[in-house]
């Protein structure tokens, strides 16, 4: 009983993916390729198919399309920014699972965190560069 536990550990890869304000916590299991995020599948959760896309693209740049399970936790942000911290978290969880994976996503982008980020508020202005409507009179 003990063996078992222990063979399911070491069979689970984890990757944490970060975009904008979210952060999204992967673990990659073998499996049939089905997507749980947040107790939801992928398709509940996720209403725009670009999203969907986003989400799938480390699986189609390693040719590892349906051989792994995902389970995700993301919190923060918006939906995007959540699929984007998705993307970047199963590229580390999938680099953990075969260090050869690394090239493929490497060039593709995915290993890189986007370090963009929302520009703050100035005093004097309405936004980051939106400044009050100016009038001559």
């Amino acid at each position: 009983m003990k063996e078992d536990k222990a063979v399911a550990k070491t069979t689970r890869f984890y990757g944490t993916g970060r975009r904008k304000s979210s952060v999204a916590r992967v673990y990659l299991t073998p499996g049939t390729g089905k997507i749980t995020i947040n107790k939801r599948d992928m398709d509940d959760y996720f209403g725009l198919d670009t999203l969907k896309v986003i989400v799938n693209q480390p699986f189609v740049v390693t040719n590892s399309v349906g051989k792994y399970d995902v389970l995700v936790n993301v919190r923060g942000g918006g939906f995007t920014g959540q699929a984007g911290a998705i993307r970047h978290g199963i590229s580390r969880a999938l680099l953990e699972a075969d260090a050869d994976n690394r090239p493929a996503l490497k060039k593709a982008g995915y290993l890189t965190r986007d370090s963009r980020m929302k520009e703050r508020k100035k005093y004097g202005l309405k936004a980051a560069r939106r400044a009050p409507q100016f009038s001559k009179r």
